[in-house]
């Protein structure tokens, strides 16, 4: 079985930053892709950035410029620095990867909610 576990989330004011975390656990022989969904109220989830085992990354255009991921393969962790927050970013925010452990498959985070206040 394997556990994301994602944090970092809280309320900031508009032009503000965040640094969002998430530590996959348990038996991973590999970590294909992983990165961050969100989801506001009313919406549907859509994808934020993504990073895979070959470093490519992918972000939502609205974020590009504002927004960073990266990993850190020997702590099984991937990071998303969110900078020049927009009230319009405020959302849960889920961490997503795609797992080889005895199999593949996909897990989710439990979502970390963001908060930008104007």
């Amino acid at each position: 079985q394997v556990q994301l576990e994602d944090s970092g989330g809280g309320l900031v004011q508009a032009g503000g930053s965040l640094r969002l975390s998430c530590a996959a656990s348990g038996s991973i022989f590999s970590i294909n892709a992983i990165g961050w969904y969100r989801q506001a109220p009313g919406k549907q989830r859509e994808l934020v950035a993504a990073i895979t085992s070959g470093s490519r990354t992918n972000y939502a255009d609205s974020v590009k410029g504002r927004f960073t991921i990266s990993r850190d393969n020997a702590k099984n962790t991937v990071y998303l620095q969110m900078n020049s927050l927009k009230p319009e970013d405020t959302a849960v925010y889920y961490c997503n990867a795609d797992v080889t452990s005895y199999n593949r498959k996909i897990y989710w985070g439990q979502g970390t909610q963001v908060t930008v206040s104007s």
